[in-house]
């Protein structure tokens, strides 16, 4: 609205201040997508198209070197209609959204925008690539008021941009920078508020350095710390040791940034947010209090549009001050070779990783088999059902996760309807079943699946359907459970662990015929996992139960425990390195565990 040439140069700045956080080798290895959308025809919008494209297709983006080979266009962001005889309109702006990709050389090595607690005395340094302009045009700040503004932003010398970027890898490659934030909407103001957020953190943030040019003068040293707090230039926020403050600053220098990274103060452990200009003191406020200011649209929107006492409880989570957070608790080591003597041999007993239609978690299922020393061997519905493979040629069945025929029947309902109607199929699975030889795991869309077999599963009768999630939403997060003492071949060993693990369905709530059947499976010992709060309690809320399980049950087995059905997906997270939030060092997680078990049971 304000300068088109300008928007664009800064969509492509950002993409490159957001993805300079990913352990990316060089400049050159980005790509970027390009998606205009613009009201073609409307007075001046052609012109902006046309100054936008040049800015960074003919100009920017050669200038650093980074190609755009994909993208697309929407040109007709108008629509015009009648009514009452009177001709309305609406019209969109000109926007360009731009998408970086690029290969990266160690995803571990990738910095979040976490304040970190556990590294001694630290630092929090501002790098502004708008150079002390503090441009206020397009801001948040200037709608929150009902303004445009006049100039907004601008990335003024591409040399800066790639500077920062070498910088940026240099720090980071020599392990100096601990968390990481790009400056963009609410500036810098909202940029160390998320950090402490992430964190769970206080900070005490001293301006003097962004606002000494406006001396002495009251009201130039006001109008000075709303720009440094609220522009939305180009830049970041960088977490580093105190002791490598002096370091840091130099990698900048050294590719001509010199003058633009400012020391602005430091994370604290007393949960409240201090901006302060020298002695003057300008928000002071706990972050419990910011907190909900910053999520109280999201909480407003999620009661409208998710179940309502959800998104209540969700946001008194949020707004916890005493939520001890993340952690993990391990009854065994995830580093014991317990399977070595026996994958030295040739023998690596066959599982069969069963699909179906819309099934797409096959993969990931065949990694960890395979990992474990296993032959994991794609076998799709329609293969048992032609009869071109038979069960009894597999010693193991994993029925895996995604939304079988659409879940239009019924999470896992169509999956299972396949085998019980089918004459071979069902007898093919109640043979495999009832071999005391074999094992069965179901994940996600097959613990759906497997549920609904339970009339062909021995020792399955009381196990419960799973049907809508509490928060009527799909529910694809990382949550923490707790394995519990049962008979599941998976978990021997395990009872006792507290681990977190990835979660994706929409139809995770286990709904029991009755309390009485409910009662008889927890009295048997067949609730094998159930979903935890932060203390390691059981979940009864949302969102540390994220399906509304009663009493957070999310595993079940059978009285023998071969057959073992579970929400979870601890396929997706049986190397360390796939857990969004990795506390552990080795290259297994906890979860690798299961597959082991599995392995070291058949012998």
């Amino acid at each position: 609205l304000l300068d088109a040439a300008a928007s664009a140069r800064l969509a492509v700045g950002e993409a490159i201040t957001n993805i300079v956080s990913a352990p990316v080798a060089k400049l050159s290895d980005i790509k970027l997508s390009a998606n205009w959308m613009a009201p073609a025809g409307h007075p001046g919008e052609d012109a902006r198209l046309y100054d936008a494209v040049r800015a960074i297709g003919v100009d920017l983006c050669p200038a650093l070197g980074i190609a755009i080979p994909v993208g697309k266009d929407s040109m007709s962001m108008k629509t015009v209609w009648q009514q009452g005889g009177t001709s309305r309109a609406v019209t969109a702006p000109l926007s360009v959204v731009i998408t970086a990709f690029a290969p990266v050389t160690d995803v571990r090595s990738a910095l979040v925008p976490q304040l970190r607690r556990d590294a001694g005395d630290t630092a929090l340094l501002l790098v502004d690539l708008g150079c002390g302009r503090n441009r206020l045009g397009g801001s948040c700040l200037a709608q929150v008021y009902e303004q445009l503004g006049d100039v907004p932003p601008d990335l003024d010398d591409p040399t800066l941009l790639i500077g920062f970027f070498t910088a940026i890898r240099e720090a980071a490659d020599a392990g100096a920078l601990l968390a990481y934030h790009d400056r963009s909407d609410g500036g810098a103001f909202v940029t160390i508020v998320e950090m402490a957020f992430a964190g769970a953190t206080g900070v005490d943030i001293d301006l003097a350095p962004l606002v000494k040019a406006a001396g002495d003068n009251a009201e130039r040293r006001h109008d000075h710390a709303v720009r440094a707090l609220f522009a939305e230039e180009l830049g970041a926020v960088i977490q580093v040791r105190a002791a490598d403050v002096t370091r840091v600053i130099d990698h900048f220098a050294h590719n001509g940034l010199a003058g633009c990274v400012h020391r602005l103060g430091r994370p604290t452990t007393d949960n409240r947010i201090v901006f302060r200009h020298g002695d003057q003191v300008l928000i002071d406020e706990t972050r419990a209090t910011l907190r909900q200011a910053w999520s109280e649209t999201t909480h407003a929107m999620q009661r409208l549009r998710d179940d309502p006492t959800c998104a209540d409880e969700e946001q008194a989570a949020r707004l916890d001050a005493d939520d001890p957070g993340l952690s993990v608790h391990l009854t065994f080591d995830p580093d014991d070779a317990i399977t070595d003597a026996l994958t030295m041999g040739p023998s690596r007993p066959r599982v069969a990783v069963l699909r179906e239609q819309g099934v797409n978690g096959q993969i990931e299922m065949a990694a960890a088999f395979d990992r474990a020393g296993f032959e994991a061997v794609d076998v799709h519905m329609s293969d048992i059902q032609a009869g071109r493979v038979d069960l009894r040629d597999f010693r193991g069945l994993a029925a895996c996760g995604g939304f079988s025929y659409g879940d239009v029947l019924g999470a896992g309902e169509g999956w299972a309807k396949a085998i019980l109607f089918h004459a071979g199929a069902r007898a093919a699975f109640v043979d495999f079943f009832n071999r005391a030889d074999t094992f069965t795991l179901g994940v996600c869309n097959g613990c759906q699946m497997i549920s609904a077999l339970k009339e062909i599963v021995p020792g399955a009768a009381t196990w419960p359907r799973f049907v809508r999630n509490r928060s009527e939403q799909f529910e694809a997060r990382l949550a923490r459970v707790r394995i519990e003492a049962s008979p599941s071949i998976f978990f021997a060993g395990m009872a006792g662990t507290l681990a977190p693990i990835a979660v994706s369905h929409g139809e995770g709530r286990a709904e029991f015929e009755s309390d009485v059947a409910r009662a008889t499976l927890e009295r048997a010992g067949l609730c094998a996992a159930r979903f935890i709060d932060s203390r390691g309690g059981v979940a009864t809320t949302y969102p540390a139960n994220p399906n509304g399980s009663p009493d957070g049950i999310t595993a079940l087995t059978t009285p023998d425990g071969r057959v073992t059905i579970l929400m979870p997906h601890p396929e997706r997270v049986f190397r360390s390195v796939q857990l969004s939030w990795n506390p552990f060092t080795g290259p297994d997680s906890p979860w690798m565990r299961m597959f082991r078990n599995a392995r070291v049971w058949v012998g």
